[in-house]
């Protein structure tokens, strides 16, 4: 049993609370920032305003500047910043228990930068216009290639260096080809959206991307969720897994597709927002427990939470242009991820 693997079987049953009161705790707190952030924007609208608009869903020639603001700007983007942070959470822990890494997160490992790669392909060539699950699958299919390509070298060597380098790889070949791509950009238009995409936002989107995403996030979270107690096996290595029954086939494959579907999905409406997957975990890792089954939905439950508390913060900054999400939690990500680094040296 490796050194990763030791830390998680010990974090059986170590949790200080109890994991469904932290859930309790989050879904309420996450339900309070729902409402402050349909309330945050440069509009401002009344309570009872805002509740009419939000609720009535009159006919288009009906609607009251309030009932636009609210259903078709507001409440798209607090729903949108919601199930996108919680996919990126509960991806974060379940790569971490996949790969009995607590270093790997969809974006250090290159899945984001693939989905992105995916995303601009679609962009350039305008196939989201054509089809509208064209971007989501082609996302989708790129991030699920970086996932396999990982998967094969952490049955080799499941040291965190290797593999954190080979995400870097990875995640630098996506990014050249994503920059290729845009340097052969046909117009400065295509291009200007790809650079905008590629920044992270939810700004502007509506309940079309609403439609689009959550089917495929959907399904990514119950693929999670079934394996989570697989995970646990998982996470006491792969000899304790198999003699317990699992199938490391049949769990790898699950967790490499829920995993793709929910940040191929979130990149192709949102684009490259990074860290959510990395820090959630670790703050919520030493109130539940190191178990992947103990850990998945408060990870969902925080990724949502500090995304939309982020989103709401870039709404409120002052100055003419609005920060881009991906750009927010990159300044949040980058610090923790060397501080995990550091605490990881022997003798720091």
């Amino acid at each position: 049993m490796n050194q990763d693997s030791g830390v998680l079987a010990e974090g059986i049953g170590a949790g200080t609370w109890n994991g469904s009161k932290v859930n309790a705790l989050l879904g309420s707190v996450l339900a309070v920032v729902c409402v402050v952030s349909l309330f945050a924007g440069y509009q401002p609208i009344g309570f009872w305003e805002a509740m009419t608009g939000l609720l009535s869903w009159p006919a288009e020639q009906d609607k009251s500047v309030s009932a636009i603001i609210m259903q078709e700007i507001r409440f798209p983007r607090t729903f949108l910043a919601v199930i996108i942070g919680a996919s990126l959470g509960a991806a974060g822990a379940a790569l971490q228990g996949l790969f009995r890494n607590p270093l790997a997160e969809p974006g250090i490992m290159g899945v984001s930068a693939s989905a992105g790669f995916g995303g601009v392909v679609s962009i350039y060539f305008g196939l989201g216009s054509l089809f509208w699950f064209a971007t989501p699958l082609i996302a989708i299919a790129s991030a699920s290639v970086t996932m396999t390509i990982l998967l094969l070298i952490s049955l080799r060597d499941t040291t965190p260096l290797t593999l954190i380098l080979a995400g870097v790889a990875l995640s630098s070949l996506a990014v050249s080809f994503t920059s290729l791509a845009m340097n052969l950009s046909p117009n400065p238009f295509a291009l200007s959206e790809m650079i905008f995409w590629l920044l992270g936002s939810v700004r502007d989107r509506s309940l079309v991307d609403v439609g689009i995403s959550l089917p495929f996030m959907a399904v990514g979270w119950g693929l999670l969720a079934v394996s989570r107690r697989s995970l646990d096996a998982l996470s006491l290595g792969e000899d304790v897994a198999q003699s317990l029954g699992v199938d490391l086939r049949r769990i790898r494959q699950m967790i490499i597709l829920g995993t793709t579907l929910c940040v191929g999905a979130s990149v192709a409406v949102a684009g490259a927002i990074g860290f959510v997957g990395l820090v959630v975990p670790h703050v919520m890792r030493p109130l539940v427990g190191h178990m992947p089954s103990s850990l998945l939905l408060p990870s969902a439950l925080g990724g949502g939470l500090l995304l939309l508390a982020a989103d709401i913060v870039v709404r409120l900054l002052p100055g003419n242009q609005e920060l881009m999400l991906g750009v927010l939690t990159s300044f949040i990500g980058v610090p923790f991820f060397l501080y995990l680094i550091l605490k990881r040296m022997p003798g720091l």
